[in-house]
């Protein structure tokens, strides 16, 4: 049995990773949603799986996409975006509610995959310029050492005479020393004059919102010297001057077309687009006005989810095993409310759990980047030590919750809200409290929130 051969730039995903291994990873971002993190780490173990079979079964292996249903705030955007973190993957998230049928104002649906590949061409792209960076170095050294001492006249070299070749000797010197104090940095103050070129990106935005690419002209390729940008010189000093030039050599170093293949590639065999709000485009089958269509935003989506083969400015693109995961709240309307091809293409389905007191103390203290050590560690570019106790932590996840309950419940993003509001005095008067310990008790939190979350205007409008 052989395996599928993916190109060189398209790892195998997730290759040392268990489904197990996975969710643990994920726990380090996310604070719950067990059966959320389960569903996507055996659908990233499964693409893995399906690069192992024969590629006659491995193209009858279909992605089984992912609908996550739950309330907002609880996680479902960033599961997907760490998991397709994790597997190295082109990821992007839209929302349902942006596109609209053929022949309405909005964007087209196809563009979700055109966005997708450029997103890929760019990864890919980052990553043959740190395969090339130390060759790009080079050449650009060579490039700033012309700059700071430019060569002989060409007479020089063809003249064998003694003084000519004292003078070529010298020159050589001259610019090892150069090179020597260039990469010890004692160069870094003087100022060189290099031509750099602008980026001109002409904007043409018609149809209200859909771009050239996507009613079919390639502006850049019919037009190219209009993209090129002119050219103008700049005085910079040295070490901007290294970079730029490195950047320009490694353009050079790296053939877009081969780029172009590969993230194509990637897209195809690893690409995850994250649909949200699809809730919003869910309406009843015969309904009038705009449930037709939401229906028919349904029907364009439906093409694209269940594979087909999209024209972007890089190639030809084939969709049959890029993963989709859809979310939405389902407050108003239901999954089944969706168009039933629709639904089939979805067929794990997971719900979400709401957040309450618990796991906002979790949400708190334990990610990587938790809010608590986000605000410590940013008070303490100030020489503000912040210290929070447990009481006030568990206080904080109290009135979070509280407020949820009373007004919308936009889960974990009411602790934003709620840190700034509380952090608002101490971060105002930071630059002042050099030096200081302030620390953050449950009377703190208190005297700082509790009359806000006791009246519903307030908090209605302020948290």
């Amino acid at each position: 049995m052989t395996p599928i051969l993916l190109p060189e730039s398209t790892p195998l995903l997730a290759d040392s990773l268990t489904p197990r291994e996975i969710v643990a990873e994920l726990d380090k971002y996310v604070v719950g949603q067990g059966k959320a993190k389960r569903a996507v780490a055996i659908a990233l173990r499964n693409r893995y799986r399906r690069q192992r079979l024969a590629p006659d079964m491995a193209e009858e292996v279909a992605p089984k996409n992912i609908l996550m249903i739950g309330p907002t705030g609880v996680g479902k955007t960033e599961i997907a975006r760490r998991l397709a973190r994790l597997a190295q993957s082109p990821f992007l998230k839209v929302e349902a509610s942006k596109f609209t049928e053929v022949g309405y104002v909005g964007r087209d649906v196809e563009s979700m995959v055109r966005d997708l590949v450029e997103i890929a061409v760019t990864l890919v792209r980052e990553e043959r310029q740190v395969e090339v960076r130390e060759k790009a170095r080079q050449a650009a050294e060579e490039r700033l050492l012309d700059l700071l001492l430019p060569p002989a006249p060409p007479s020089t070299f063809g003249d064998t005479s003694h003084e000519a070749q004292t003078t070529a000797d010298h020159q050589t010197t001259t610019r090892e020393k150069l090179r020597e104090q260039l990469r010890a940095g004692r160069l870094d103050a003087k100022i060189v004059e290099v031509e750099v070129r602008d980026r001109a990106m002409p904007s043409f935005e018609i149809l209200s919102g859909s771009s050239v690419e996507e009613v079919g002209l390639n502006l850049r390729d019919m037009l190219p010297g209009m993209f090129q940008g002119k050219t103008r010189r700049r005085r910079v000093p040295v070490p901007e001057a290294l970079e730029y030039l490195t950047q320009e050599e490694s353009q050079k170093l790296i053939d877009m077309d081969t780029v172009a293949r590969a993230a194509i590639q990637r897209v195809e065999q690893a690409g995850i687009i994250f649909v949200d709000e699809i809730d919003k485009i869910a309406g009843r089958e015969g309904g009038h006005g705009p449930d037709v269509s939401r229906e028919g935003v349904q029907r364009d989506i439906l093409p694209i989810v269940e594979g087909t083969t999209v024209n972007t400015k890089h190639g030809m693109v084939r969709t049959d095993h890029i993963l989709f995961i859809a979310a939405g709240a389902f407050h108003v309307s239901k999954p089944s409310d969706l168009i039933p091809e629709l639904q089939g293409r979805f067929p794990i389905r997971v719900e979400l759990d709401a957040l309450g007191r618990d796991e906002f103390v979790r949400i708190l203290t334990e990610p990587r980047s938790a809010l608590i050590k986000q605000y410590i560690a940013l008070m303490d570019t100030e020489g503000v030590t912040l210290e929070f106790t447990p009481d006030a932590i568990a206080r904080i996840a109290e009135l979070a919750t509280i407020v949820n309950e009373r007004t919308e419940n936009i889960g974990a993003r009411r602790l934003h809200t709620v840190m700034e509001r509380l952090l608002d005095q101490i971060s105002f008067d930071a630059p002042e409290l050099g030096g200081r310990t302030v620390q953050i008790d449950a009377a703190y939190v208190d005297r700082m929130l509790v009359d806000i979350v006791q009246s519903d205007d307030l908090s209605r409008y302020i948290l």
